[in-house]
């Protein structure tokens, strides 16, 4: 999909906006500009070459942008579009990258005007560490990207966004209703975040773990390495989903714990098989 015919607006140079800018600026658009209040991160993208030019005040390019990419945290981009509700040119797509979107999309769906088209979305991608730095052209490759649209947005819009993505690498679309998105999200996303904080914080061994940290342990805790600013909003933002799944966890583990303290070896076969085979399809 090279030579994207718009003006593209990336507000927010971090970790996944710098992907972002890195991943379009190879399919060519007439434009592609970025919005940060970090200086040093406009300069860095202008000098990578990933941007055409960085603004630290977001009017200008907004006015002229077709397409405007919110890749800050959830309660900051709802708080962009309201400061900005009258900057957007009319017609803009927007689009944001945030991990929840019930609360995001029907806030700003409220009040945004209806030549404005906002479109949730939701790159399954991401790393353990933050920052343009840490960004990459390929880190959408291979992954799904998830877009929450609502009966008010326009079916070539929606259309359009999938397209991108598509360009940049990732291997699968999907639709899927803000609050649908959140119920499952709590479940694949969040509660893996929550149990390994917590098995880190279990570790009162008072010996060198690391020394007897196998793949198990490594594999099971690599996302404790956490934004905590960004998971705390997360995890509060979708508390009532998470409690839910965290229950449904609660007595899954007390199963096994009960099942071990009574020596209940059917019980603990029966639930590693099981769990085998719901891995298994899991692609």
């Amino acid at each position: 999909m090279e030579g994207l015919d718009f003006n593209i607006t990336i507000v927010g140079l971090g970790l996944i906006g710098g992907s972002y800018a890195m991943a379009l600026k190879e399919l060519k658009p007439k434009n592609l500009w970025a919005v940060d209040v970090d200086e040093n991160a406009l300069n860095t993208a202008l000098n990578m070459k990933i941007i055409d030019k960085g603004y630290k005040e977001a009017e200008i390019p907004l006015k002229k942008s077709d397409i405007v990419i919110i890749a800050l945290y959830p309660k900051l981009t709802l708080d962009f579009v309201k400061k900005h509700i009258k900057d957007f040119k009319s017609g803009a797509i927007i689009t944001d990258v945030g991990g929840i979107k019930e609360e995001i999309v029907n806030n700003i769906n409220s009040f945004i005007p209806e030549d404005l088209d906002f479109i949730g979305g939701h790159p399954m991608a991401g790393r353990e560490k933050q920052g343009l730095n840490y960004a990459s052209k390929d880190i959408f490759k291979g992954a799904s990207y998830i877009f929450t649209p609502v009966e008010r947005n326009k079916e070539e819009n929606i259309q359009l966004l999938e397209r991108i993505v598509k360009s940049m690498g990732c291997k699968a679309t999907v639709r899927i209703d803000p609050k649908h998105h959140d119920e499952v999200i709590a479940f694949t996303s969040h509660l893996p975040h929550i149990l390994a904080v917590a098995l880190v914080n279990s570790d009162l061994l008072g010996v060198e773990t690391s020394l007897f940290a196998a793949g198990s342990f490594k594999d099971s805790t690599r996302v404790a390495q956490i934004n905590a600013d960004l998971w705390t909003e997360l995890l509060t933002s979708n508390r009532d989903n998470i409690i839910n799944k965290l229950e449904i966890f609660e007595e899954n583990i007390k199963i096994l714990k009960n099942a071990i303290a009574e020596n209940n070896c059917s019980l603990i076969k029966s639930e590693f098989e099981k769990a085998h085979l719901r891995r298994k399809e899991i692609v």
